[in-house]
């Protein structure tokens, strides 16, 4: 079954409402009508799908499309939400939101929860992701709307063969739209099987299957180390771009690669950059050890076949893949990548750091100029944060075919392979000697240890905290991590290589943590989860973040380039009506220069005499009780006033250098800002007359092109003869070969009613064996459990008997004594 649905649509043809226009009003993000206490009852509704004692899955049911739009799914009404919205109107910090919203239903009613929603690049088709389903909607194209102002839209399941509600054994755990593709979508589930479905030709069967397999042949290992719960695709760098980086329940890291969607569109010359360095460093280098080169050399050339073209001189910009397979070999699971040696220490390859805690639950790749940086989260609420020491390599298994889904005219509509780890001796890496790039070796990149992030959760969520990663936008060396606490903002300090292509310093800097969002009063107090989240920024660098609690109510907090937030504690006056956005966005106060010691400015301790007053007034000061209480406070007086003063001229003496040093940086600032102003003002009079210039410009192309439009004729022109030419092709087709068409067309109809119901037919007697084979099974079970029984209570029998026999001859032996 095929289903060919153009989700390219909204790039070709602009989209167009079916509603007619109204008037809108534009209101601040955060009062628009639909993110209000009063609207939806979600946070009681939580506790009926999940259950009280049971805590609800981490959620986000915000997306945004990149531009001017936000979507989010109302878990009450079953419905989505597209909020059209304006970023730096009317002020350059101002978030705004068109009212009303258009509100989006499916077509077809979902029989799971939905617990995250994306969406692709294009902004044409939104996922619905739940552990038990996934569906598809479409945003334009072909839909209807109601008499409620309501657009309903196409929504079709993917995979339901696979991925079914209720309560199935094979889950989703991670669902992500591919980076170069509209129509590709990403699927990894329970039973270990990661799959990329294309939904412009089929959404039952994946085209592409991939079965992990982490464990090597002829070894054992725990259960839940071999579990995967997430995956991330790579972005633009070498090989990175064709790879897909799956984690485990331990923590360990695998990669698959290549791995390229069907009809993927990609940069020519990051693939000619790939192809010859295959070419310069692993076919023609003279190091014997060199493997996978000549692999990876055909793999591009078949893959893409304009390529060899552009090495000879072409001038395409842009090239697509074409379905390819090596028929001989298939992916190797690289992994799990280990860590590179410090300082030549050997012992140093652990995958788990000492202090991390729990289990893997996400993974997030990030790539911040030449560093691919890989951010694994713990349930414990620790980060632990790595770089690749080393470039990837494609790597094959050879002698293991793949399995080849082909067309009649032998054209590859799918594969699937069983991916294994690849056994080699592991060498080891040492960080104080050069890389060496030119062998292709095999063996896959090992981890720069960065650093371990704890986020300091509360108590009640150190033990199975779930995070999820988003990397910012605006600024990559930035990751918020999204929990049930809140979220946090990580800035990176240190990378390897962006470091040293720069100049900087190689010392590795920690990590900074700030908590952006905190929805608990405390360690011991309950959480109030967010259920969205998004990261809004515009063309003038200003960026925000987006958080919608559980009652509906939207939290938009202005995030800057360095100017970090302090925390702002959201309690329950979010659920009784009042505004989260209220709060303002201060600096952090560690970031201001420390003149004086915090210690210092929080003034002398002062500690009381354990006396009360009518003690006191009865003691007279000549006595001795007097004088030993004066001699008292005197000591007190001395230890909290006395050194506390010298210990503030003390600090001051020695701060006095600093203090001048920094009035005169303030200074030379103020006069660097002051000649600055001077020439904006000289050139703002300049900048005035270029702008009325371009207003008048402006006008009279306007009036020309007013007075084109009356013109007689203008919106009629002949037809060309290209034009005229294809008009008389149409016509030739509409009247002779129209009807040959229809025959066509009617003829298939019929065959494809007969084959479904022969398929239909032939399901339903399956499925009767299935259920006689399922009857027979379990009643000869049954048969098995009730014989061993039976077995069980013949021995118990003879046990009591002998007993019995037992107690009656004591008994007849003490009557016999009596007697």
């Amino acid at each position: 079954m095929r289903y060919n649905f153009d989700l390219n649509q909204a790039d070709s043809d602009p989209p167009r409402s079916l509603t007619p226009k109204r008037d809108v009003d534009w209101l601040p993000l955060k009062t628009h009508p639909i993110f209000t206490p009063t609207s939806t009852s979600s946070s009681s509704s939580s506790g009926h799908d999940y259950g009280v004692s049971v805590s609800p899955p981490l959620r986000n049911l915000l997306a945004s499309d990149g531009a001017s739009r936000l979507y989010f799914w109302d878990s009450t009404k079953l419905c989505l939400h597209r909020i059209s919205i304006r970023l730096g109107e009317p002020e350059p910090t101002s978030v705004l939101a068109a009212s009303p919203s258009k509100v989006l239903q499916p077509d077809v009613q979902l029989d799971f929860v939905v617990q995250k929603i994306s969406i692709n690049q294009n902004g044409s088709a939104l996922a619905l992701v739940g552990s038990g389903g996934l569906c598809i909607m479409y945003l334009y194209g072909h839909s209807s709307t109601s008499d409620n102002n309501t657009v309903i839209c196409r929504t079709v399941r993917v995979g339901p063969q696979i991925y079914c509600g209720g309560h199935d054994v094979i889950r989703t755990l991670q669902v992500s739209w591919h980076p170069y593709s509209n129509f590709h979508l990403g699927v990894l589930s329970s039973d270990s099987v990661f799959r990329l479905f294309n939904l412009s030709t089929d959404l039952v069967q994946p085209e592409q299957e991939y079965y992990l397999q982490p464990v090597e042949p002829g070894q054992s290992k725990n259960a839940t180390s071999i579990c995967p719960v997430d995956f991330s695709f790579g972005e633009d760098h070498l090989w990175d771009k064709f790879s897909v980086f799956v984690l485990f329940s331990d923590g360990s890291i695998y990669i698959l690669c290549p791995v390229v969607p069907f009809r993927s569109v990609y940069k020519c010359e990051s693939i000619l950059e790939i192809y010859n360095d295959a070419q310069s460093f692993g076919l023609k280098s003279p190091n014997p050890t060199a493997v996978n080169s000549s692999l990876a050399i055909s793999w591009l050339e078949e893959t893409f076949p304009n390529l060899v073209q552009a090495t000879d001189g072409g001038d395409a910009y842009m090239i697509v893949a074409q379905p390819c397979a090596l028929f001989d070999a298939s992916l190797a699971l690289q992994g799990p990548l280990r860590r590179a040696c410090n300082n030549g220490d050997e012992g140093d390859i652990s995958i788990k750091g000492a202090e991390c805690e729990g289990r893997a639950v996400s993974l997030l790749y990030n790539l911040i100029s030449k560093d691919s940086v890989l951010v694994t989260a713990w349930s414990g609420g620790q980060l632990q944060i790595d770089a690749l020491a080393d470039e990837i390599q494609p790597v094959w298994n050879l002698g293991n075919p793949p399995r080849v889904r082909v067309d009649p005219n032998d054209n590859i509509l799918g594969l699937a392979m069983i991916c294994e780890v690849v056994t080699r001796k592991l060498t080891k890496v040492k960080l104080d000697q050069p890389l060496d790039h030119t062998v292709w070796s095999g063996l896959p990149p090992p981890l720069l240890r960065l650093a371990i992030v704890d986020l300091a959760l509360p108590k009640k969520m150190e033990k199975d905290s779930l995070i999820t990663m988003f990397a910012d936008k605006l600024m990559d060396q930035r990751i918020y991590a999204l929990h049930n606490g809140g979220i946090d903002s990580i800035i990176l300090h240190f990378l390897p290589f962006t470091s040293q292509s720069r100049g900087q310093n190689q010392t590795m800097r920690t990590p900074s943590v700030h908590p952006v969002l905190n929805t608990c009063q405390g360690d011991t107090s309950s959480p109030f989860p967010l259920c969205g989240f998004a990261s809004l920024s515009d063309s003038l660098g200003y960026s925000w973040i987006l958080g919608i609690t559980l009652s509906h109510e939207c939290i938009v907090l202005e995030m800057k380039t360095w100017n970090l937030l302090v925390p702002v504690q959201v309690s329950n006056f979010l659920y009784e009506g009042k505004s989260a956005a209220a709060a303002t966005g201060e600096r952090n106060e560690s970031e201001r220069p420390e003149i004086i010691s915090k210690d210092l400015l929080g003034g002398p301790k002062v500690v009381l005499l354990p006396q009360s007053s009518s003690t006191m007034r009865s003691v007279t000061a000549d006595s001795i009780e007097g004088r030993s209480m004066l001699h008292q406070y005197f000591k007190l007086f001395h230890e909290n006033y006395v050194e506390y003063a010298h210990a503030v001229y003390y600090e001051l003496k020695q701060h006095e250098p600093k203090l001048k040093r920094l009035i005169e940086d303030q200074q030379t600032r103020l006069k660097d800002a002051q000649q600055k102003l001077i020439k904006v003002e000289g050139k703002q009079q300049l900048l005035d007359d270029r702008i009325e210039r371009a207003i008048e410009l402006h006008n009279v192309l306007e009036e020309r092109i007013r007075r084109l439009k009356n013109l007689p004729g203008a919106h009629k022109k002949p037809l060309s003869k290209a034009e005229r030419e294809f008009k008389s092709t149409l016509d030739h087709f509409t009247d002779v070969e129209l009807d040959a068409l229809h025959t066509s067309i009617d003829t298939l109809t019929a065959r494809l009613r007969r084959f479904t119901n022969s398929s239909k037919n032939n399901n339903i007697v399956n499925q009767q064996q299935k259920m006689y084979r399922r009857n027979t099974y379990i009643q000869g079970s049954q048969i098995s459990q009730l014989k061993s029984s039976l077995e069980k209570l013949s021995l118990l029998n003879a046990e009591n008997t002998i007993k019995v026999k037992l107690v009656e001859s004591t008994i007849q032996s003490k009557e016999r004594n009596r007697s």
